[in-house]
């Protein structure tokens, strides 16, 4: 394995999460968390702190805190989930709006990363990274966290990561 390569993975994944980061505030005006839980949401109404924590890879109480001032901007609402203890949130017209907005914001960051490379280096790329997602996932948690910006219905049903959390719990 060329060092080289591996440096280089490294510096274009740092340059293509920290200008999605950086897209995705611009275009919400909210940090990183309140980004991902927006995205969450909307792939996954009715998650809980408890869930919304997991997916965004933050504590509880960051995430209370993320979901009071979403609650506070009228992006997302609050309901009693199964229990007492238990709070699921949902997207409000206003949140759904924002939250394809951060889609949008996020997917053209990546579209500039690849418009140079001709459609059949682009079919190649499309097979390396899913492999290399594939390889990299080691758990639903985990695999939930990867996806924390994704647009999921671009893969559908065909996302490597998906299908690698599917074969490891014998679903597919």
């Amino acid at each position: 394995m060329s060092p080289q390569l591996v440096n280089m993975l490294g510096a274009l994944s740092l340059a293509l999460a920290d200008a999605q980061i950086e897209a995705v505030q611009k275009a919400s005006g909210i940090g990183t968390a309140g980004c991902a839980t927006l995205v969450a949401l909307g792939h996954y109404p009715n998650l809980t702190i408890r869930e919304i924590a997991t997916i965004a890879g933050l504590s509880h109480s960051v995430i209370v805190r993320t979901v009071e001032a979403l609650v506070g901007a009228g992006l997302i609402t609050k309901a009693p989930g199964k229990d007492k203890r238990e709070v699921t949130s949902h997207l409000t017209p206003e949140g759904k709006r924002l939250r394809d907005d951060l889609i949008h914001a996020r997917e053209s960051v990546l579209k500039k990363a690849l418009i140079t490379l001709s459609q059949q280096n682009q079919d190649v790329l499309h097979g390396l990274v899913s492999q290399m997602l594939e390889n990299m996932t080691t758990s639903r948690d985990q695999s939930d966290h990867l996806c924390r910006l994704c647009d999921e219905d671009a893969c559908g049903p065909d996302c490597p990561v998906e299908m690698r959390v599917r074969g490891m719990h014998g679903d597919g």
